[in-house]
C-alpha cells in the first residue's frame, strides 16, 4: 500500500494548529503499521534534511518553476518539501500583523499543482489530501487516483478569485462558489471519501448551522462522508517519560503530580494554595471561546479557582488577557506566545483544563489533558462530545461538559468541576479514568488503513460520490 499524503502543516516541522499535530500523529502511526507513506509539505524555508535529493517538478507554466527536496528529518523521518519562490515565508499563512498573505491563493494552488505532479509521476495507490490547501490537487494533473480528503476544520475554505477555475484540468465547475473558486468545495465533490476528524463533527457539518455553507454538498456525499476521531502522540504526551515536567508520574502515582502543580504556581508567582488551577492552552481566536473565559474571571474568587493560560492569536483577545492578569495577579496568569515545554507543564500541573470552544472538529488538548490527569471542562461540540464523558451523568465520567456554549453554560460546568475537586476520592477516580483510556493513534490509524485498502481495491471513480 503506497499512500501519497499532502498537508500544509506537519508537527513538529510546521506547527500552527491542530492540523500539524493530527497529520504528524497519523503519519507516524501509519509508518509504524508498515504503510509506505510519502509526505508532501510546502517548503517554507529553513528546514535541513539529511541525504537530500532535489528534483524539478513537471507543473503547469502558471505554477512553475517548482521543485521537490526529499530527505530525512530527525523528527519525522522521510519527507518531501515542495518549493517555489512564493512558498517561502516566515509563517505559513499570515504576516507579522496576523493578516493572511495576500497571495495565499497562488501559493497553495501552486502546492496543489505540485501534489498532482508528484501523484502523476509516482502512481500511488491512494492520495490523502488535507484541508483546502491541498484540495485543488483533485482537479489538477493527468492521472485519477483514489482520493481521500480530510476536513480538519470547515471554517477555512480558501475561497479565491474565479480566474483560478481556468487552471483546472477537469471538473472546474465543481469549484464554482458564487462567482468565485472554492478549493475545499471542489475537493469534497471530487474525493472518493471525505473524512471529518470526529464522528460527532461528521454529523454536525450536515446542518446549516455548522456546515459553513457546504452542508448540502456534504449531505450529498452520503456514506462517502465518515468520521474518524484523531489521536494524540502518546510518545510525546506521556507523563511517565515527559522531559519537560517537574516530576514524572502515572495513574498509579498521582501523588507525584503535586510537584508539577507547585512548579506552575512558581511560574505564575502564586502562593501555594488549595484553590484548583484551571489550565488553558489555546489559539486566541473566536472559535476557542476565550471571551467566555474572560467573562468567567470575575467569578474565580468565589468558585474558587485560578486561571493559567498559554496562547497566541488575535491582538484584541491577548490584550484583554494581559489586562485581566494585571488586574487579578493572584488569580490569572497569561503567557502570550507558543511554548511547547510550558504547554506540557500546564497539562501536568493543572487540576482542571478549560476548553470552551464554539466549534471543535476534534480537539487534541482535551485528550492531552486527560492523558496527564487534568480534568477537562468542555463545551458540547464536535469531537469534545466524542472524547469527554460528563462525570455528573454516570460513573464513567472523565470530565465536565457544559450544557450550552455560552457564559452560563461554562460557569455551570466550572462550578461542577470545582465541586468534584473538593472530593479527593472522586477527583482521582475521574483522573484515572481519563488516564487509562487509549488516546493514541493506533485505532484511528487502523481505520484509515482499512479505508485506504477499500479504496485501492475498488479503484478510482468506482465508488459512490467518487471522482
Amino acid at each position: 500500500m503506497k499512500v501519497l499524503l499532502a498537508s500544509a502543516e506537519l508537527a513538529p516541522l510546521v506547527r500552527v494548529g491542530g492540523l500539524a499535530e493530527a497529520v504528524g500523529g497519523l503519519v507516524a502511526a501509519l509508518r509504524a503499521a508498515a504503510i509506505d507513506v510519502t509526505v508532501l509539505l510546502p517548503d517554507y524555508g529553513g528546514t535541513s534534511l539529511r541525504s537530500e535529493a532535489r528534483r524539478s517538478l513537471n507543473v503547469p507554466s502558471w505554477a512553475g518553476p517548482m521543485w521537490a527536496r526529499t530527505g530525512v528529518h530527525p523528527d519525522v523521518g522521510s519527507v518531501t518539501l515542495i518549493g517555489s519562490n512564493d512558498l517561502v515565508r516566515p509563517h505559513p499563512y499570515v504576516d507579522s500583523t496576523g493578516i493572511g498573505w495576500t497571495d495565499n491563493d497562488r501559493r497553495f494552488m501552486q502546492f496543489a499543482a505540485a501534489v498532482a505532479a508528484v501523484r502523476d509521476a509516482t502512481t500511488p495507490d491512494v492520495v490523502h489530501l488535507n484541508d483546502w490547501h491541498t484540495a485543488a490537487a483533485a482537479a489538477l494533473g493527468d492521472s485519477v487516483v483514489p482520493t481521500v480528503l480530510t476536513i480538519h476544520t470547515l471554517g477555512y475554505q480558501g475561497v479565491s478569485p474565479a480566474a483560478w477555475m481556468s487552471r483546472f484540468t477537469r471538473a472546474a465547475d465543481h469549484f464554482e462558489w458564487f462567482g468565485q473558486t472554492n478549493p475545499l468545495l471542489g475537493g469534497i465533490r471530487l474525493a472518493d471519501r471525505v473524512i471529518a476528524v470526529s464522528p460527532n463533527y461528521s454529523r454536525e457539518i450536515l446542518s446549516e448551522e455548522s456546515g459553513m455553507g457546504l452542508h448540502e454538498v456534504l449531505r450529498a456525499k452520503g456514506d462517502a462522508l465518515i468520521g474518524i476521531r484523531n489521536g494524540i502522540d502518546t510518545n510525546e504526551w506521556n507523563p511517565r517519560t515527559d522531559p519537560h515536567i517537574a516530576a514524572r508520574y502515572s495513574a498509579e502515582t498521582l501523588e507525584d503530580r503535586d510537584a508539577c502543580r507547585v512548579a506552575l504556581e512558581e511560574i505564575a508567582g502564586w502562593d501555594n494554595s488549595k484553590d484548583p488551577i484551571i489550565g488553558v492552552v489555546s489559539r486566541l481566536v473566536d472559535q476557542k471561546g476565550i471571551d467566555l473565559l474572560l467573562a468567567a474571571i470575575p467569578y474565580l474568587g468565589t468558585l474558587p479557582g485560578r486561571l493559567f493560560l498559554l496562547g497566541s492569536g488575535l491582538p484584541g483577545l491577548s490584550g484583554e488577557l494581559h489586562d485581566a492578569s494585571r488586574a487579578n495577579p493572584g488569580r490569572v496568569y497569561f503567557h502570550d506566545g507558543y511554548d511547547v515545554a510550558l504547554g506540557h507543564r500546564i497539562f501536568a500541573g493543572s487540576d482542571l483544563f478549560a476548553m470552551p470552544s464554539r466549534f471543535e472538529p476534534c480537539g487534541l488538548a482535551q485528550m492531552q489533558a486527560m492523558q496527564y490527569g487534568a480534568t477537562p471542562i468542555v463545551t458540547p461540540v464536535g469531537g469534545l462530545v466524542d472524547t469527554v464523558v460528563d462525570a455528573d451523568a454516570g460513573r464513567s465520567g472523565t470530565g465536565f461538559i457544559a450544557r450550552s456554549v455560552d457564559e452560563v453554560g461554562l460557569l455551570d460546568a466550572l462550578h461542577r468541576a470545582v465541586r468534584s475537586y473538593k472530593s479527593p476520592r472522586r477527583k482521582q477516580a475521574i483522573q484515572r479514568r481519563g488516564m487509562s483510556h487509549d488516546w493514541s493513534w493506533q485505532a484511528p490509524a487502523q481505520r484509515h488503513i482499512d479505508l485506504y485498502e477499500e479504496l485501492g481495491a475498488a479503484g478510482p471513480g468506482s465508488l459512490p460520490n467518487g471522482s
